[in-house]
């Protein structure tokens, strides 16, 4: 019924589409009769003639190609040539029996799309298929090519299988997308772009075992065994504005935050290559090129998904990278980051990892969580210790993944250490093993580059085991060891002397003196010569566990200083 709706013959699975594979849907437009009866169109190298009895007395220029035709053939079915022959004639063109010269440098499609606007003027069949259907259309319309002007023509015939095939196949959907790169902003304003797109988000949105799209013998995919996702790979083939269109759609639909979250990200890894941007073109002068690059990425950080946890924290930590390449709107990046700061108390080390490809550059992009972690700091002030703590131990543990980096600057770790307030570390531990995993990559740090790196790091901090084995560590500089050395004595001192008595000796003499001043106002004269005495051994005992003390100090020094010069 269709087919003779059309004047047209159609070809078509009977399947709603094939995600690979598969014939493509396809038409044989029969024209109306002809006002002159040609034999057929042929091609002289850049000169199409139409074999006719009747002297042609129309040249249109397409492109590098002419093509000698008939005015009557041309204008009776578009409405465009009609007005600019009319134009031209009003003018003395072609009054000398020459051909009449119309150029068309605009046409969309060019010249391959007038060839078969030429064949549909003179009554001979036009074959169409998904990917030639958008440009002949948007050329039909570009010549006025109306009903208006003769009943069944080139409009209203494609525009019926324009349709059929954006909405019969998911395959010819995305050809006909694909073809309307070439005809923009045509393709645009006759909703063709949208019509594709609502249709991709249609069938995106709906269950893939809907679709009857078995394997077939080239292995191709089977629906019914694929995710949620089966539709990201043909989507990330578009181009940024028509993605840009299909991801509205989709949304529009109602499709999972989360999902169209992982398209945009899967387009991202396919159209920016660890080293290179797909938009790379020699072809294109480089100013425009970083301008395509720019407005790319601003359109994919405008279009994410603002639902919690629809985007990953590592994909929106490689747009942070993407965008301060290309130096993306501050404000716009400003915004991302902060993104990201909300994230991190929900995320792991590894979330944190964005790669670098240059040969003297880390391995991993420091500079980007910096900035994140400063952008947290910010935020951050009024949460509670246990929420900065999580923070923390998320910061220690990305440190210790990114220590062993011969290429990771001292600058760059030591801005990590000291970027999150004091009290976002209970434990010290990870901080330690980052500390001396970066040391023993970096063998040849100065005493007081390893001194400023240790700063951050406590001893009251450290589990027992961790502070034994920084006491024996010769990576850590002599003021640290000495320090931790001194504050172990300390402790051994006290537990010594809390071993002996549970009373403190200071607490004694308080004691002893509180009972003498007692007694000594109960009877009325002074202490006895023996408890003054005691009073003073309590003192000199104080004064010589002090000096044993310091003794004990320096000789750890001297010790620490013999063993580094061996």
């Amino acid at each position: 019924m269709r087919s003779k709706m059309m004047g047209c013959r159609e070809e078509h699975q009977s399947t709603h589409g094939s995600v690979l594979g598969g014939k493509p849907n396809h038409c044989v437009i029969y024209p109306p009769k002809s006002s002159i009866v040609a034999e057929e169109l042929e091609r002289r190298n850049n000169d199409w003639f139409v074999r006719t009895k009747v002297a042609s007395d129309l040249m249109v220029q397409v492109g590098d190609f002419s093509f000698y035709l008939h005015k009557l053939a041309m204008v009776s079915k578009s409405g465009y040539l009609n007005r600019l022959v009319f134009a031209k004639r009003s003018e003395g063109h072609g009054q000398n029996g020459g051909n009449l010269k119309i150029v068309l440098d605009d046409l969309p499609g060019g010249t391959n799309t007038f060839e078969s606007i030429v064949n549909f003027c003179y009554g001979f069949k036009v074959d169409v298929t998904a990917t030639t259907i958008a440009p002949l259309y948007c050329a039909a319309n570009f010549l006025e090519m109306s009903d208006d002007l003769h009943q069944g023509n080139l409009i209203s015939k494609t525009e019926a299988f324009l349709s059929f095939a954006i909405f019969s196949s998911w395959k010819d959907t995305f050809k006909v997308l694909k073809s309307c790169e070439s005809v923009s902003p045509w393709s645009k304003d006759l909703l063709i772009v949208k019509q594709c797109s609502d249709a991709i988000a249609w069938k995106a949105s709906t269950d893939p075992k809907a679709f009857t799209l078995g394997q077939n013998s080239n292995g191709n995919l089977n629906i019914g065994e694929s995710s949620d996702t089966w539709w990201f790979q043909d989507v990330s083939t578009l181009r940024i504005d028509h993605f840009i269109q299909v991801i509205e759609s989709i949304k529009r639909k109602g499709v999972k935050p989360e999902l169209v979250g992982s398209c945009i990200a899967h387009w991202t890894a396919k159209w920016f290559s660890s080293t290179t941007f797909v938009f790379d073109d020699p072809t294109i002068p480089k100013h425009l090129t970083e301008k395509l690059q720019r407005i790319t990425i601003e359109s994919l950080i405008n279009m994410l998904p603002v639902e919690k946890n629809s985007v990953s924290c590592n994909f929106l930590l490689y747009l942070v990278k993407l965008g301060l390449k290309m130096q993306v709107n501050f404000e716009l990046l400003s915004k991302l980051e902060t993104r990201i700061a909300s994230m991190l108390e929900q995320c792991c080390a590894q979330d944190l990892l964005v790669k670098n490809y240059g040969d003297k550059d880390t391995t991993y992009d420091v500079g980007i969580v910096i900035r994140v972690v400063n952008a947290y700091v910010l935020l951050a002030m009024k949460n509670s210790r246990a929420r900065l703590c999580i923070v923390g131990r998320l910061i220690d543990g990305y440190l210790t993944l990114i220590a062993r980096d011969i290429n990771l600057k001292l600058i760059d770790f030591k801005l990590l250490v000291d970027a999150l307030p004091t009290n976002a570390r209970s434990c010290d531990n990870n901080l330690y093993r980052a500390i001396d995993m970066y040391l023993k990559a970096h063998p040849s740090l100065m005493e007081e580059e390893r001194a400023s790196v240790c700063k951050a790091m406590e001893y009251h901090r450290l589990s027992e085991d961790a502070r034994q084995h920084a006491m024996r560590n010769s990576r850590l500089p002599l003021k640290i060891v000495t320090e931790f050395m001194l504050l172990e004595q300390v402790k051994m001192a006290r537990s010594i002397s809390a071993t002996k008595s549970n009373i403190n000796p200071r607490t004694t003499t308080q004691t002893i003196m509180k009972m003498n001043n007692k007694k000594c106002l109960e009877k009325g004269f002074i202490a006895p010569q023996k408890e003054i005495m005691l009073i003073r051994k309590e003192v000199e005992n104080m004064k010589m566990q002090l000096n044993q003390l310091q003794m004990c100090k320096l000789k750890l020094q001297k010790q620490v200083q013999r063993s580094c010069i061996k």
